[in-house]
Parts: structure tokens; C-alpha cells; sequence
């Protein structure tokens, strides 16, 4: 018999890999991404007060007018291209890519080059 691997566990085992070695200052804060089926999230987090600088998401009343459909690479793109934007209007531009387990293709990827593009340094 086959022993069926629980993907929930397995992504869960990665995203704690991965926060046992970043962490977000204040100036330096955590860039953390979350993509769910529909939408797609990411957070500029400050670790050590736990405080969230800036958020975008594809439900962002500003960012749904131009979004067609918020599971796209298309959305993912103006996502980070407006979290960058919000984190220059705070005087943030070095980040810590916080990817929460997820490989570093298709939509996360996309998010990071168009964050990258509009400024960020990670």
C-alpha cells in the first residue's frame, strides 16, 4: 500500500523552515506572499515590534478596478508593483522575500520581479 503525503503538512514544515531563518526589522522588513486559488496577498512585516508597514493585495479597492481576474500572473504583477510603491512611500527599499513555502514560480515569481522592477532590493 501507498502512504499518501499531506501536502497541508508538508507546506506547513516549509514555511517554518523558512521563518526559523528571516525575520523583518523596521528597516528591513519581511516581504510575506500568500496566494490563495482566487487572490493573491503579500505583507511588509516588521518582526520584532509585529507590526504590518504595508500590505497589497487583488481585493485592494485601488487594484481590483484593473484587475480582471486576482489568480493570474497578470495580477500578481500589479501586486507587487504596488506594494513597492507603498513601501517607497514609506522609505522601505530593501526587503527580506518571504515566499511561505511556496516554489518561487509562476505567480510568487512574478510578484518579486515586478516589486523588484518598481524598486525593491531583495
Amino acid at each position: 500500500m501507498f502512504k499518501r503525503t499531506d501536502r497541508k503538512a508538508v507546506k506547513e514544515r516549509k514555511h517554518l523552515s523558512i521563518r526559523n531563518t528571516i525575520y523583518g526589522t523596521a528597516e528591513r522588513p519581511r516581504l510575506s506572499v500568500y496566494r490563495s486559488n482566487t487572490n493573491i496577498f503579500c505583507q511588509l512585516i516588521d518582526d520584532i515590534n509585529g507590526v504590518t508597514l504595508a500590505s497589497a493585495s487583488t481585493i485592494d479597492k485601488k487594484l481590483k478596478a484593473d484587475i480582471a481576474k486576482g489568480s493570474n500572473i497578470e495580477a500578481a504583477k500589479s501586486v507587487g508593483k504596488a506594494i513597492a510603491e507603498r513601501a517607497g512611500e514609506k522609505g522601505i527599499k530593501t526587503v527580506v522575500f518571504d515566499r511561505s513555502g511556496y516554489k518561487f514560480t509562476g505567480r510568487v515569481a512574478a510578484l518579486a520581479d515586478a516589486a523588484r522592477e518598481a524598486g525593491l532590493s531583495f
